[in-house]
């Protein structure tokens, strides 16, 4: 198996096949999902104490913070696909 590792910030990498969604934590829906996730000890913090930017949905339902925005993590994944292709 062959799995990719996405950088979310501050040295911090998710497997990319894991990932189901990369949101951001504007809206109030959101923002209680976040909430839940903390209760429920799902909830995995990667932002090294800045703002959270960017929510990643994993499969496993745990819910990581980053302080990446959405977009740059999504061009990430981009980026990563093209280097896999280019094997």
């Amino acid at each position: 198996m062959n799995c990719r590792l996405v950088h979310i910030g501050f040295g911090n990498m998710v497997v990319a096949d894991r990932v189901v969604a990369i949101i951001s934590p504007s809206s109030a829906p959101i923002r209680r999902m976040r909430d839940e996730a903390r209760e429920a000890g799902l909830l995995v913090d990667a932002t090294q104490g800045r703002k959270t930017r960017a929510l990643l949905i994993m499969d496993s339902k745990h819910v990581i913070v980053s302080a990446i925005q959405p977009e740059t993590i999504s061009a990430r994944f981009e980026e990563s696909g093209d280097e896999e292709t280019a094997k």
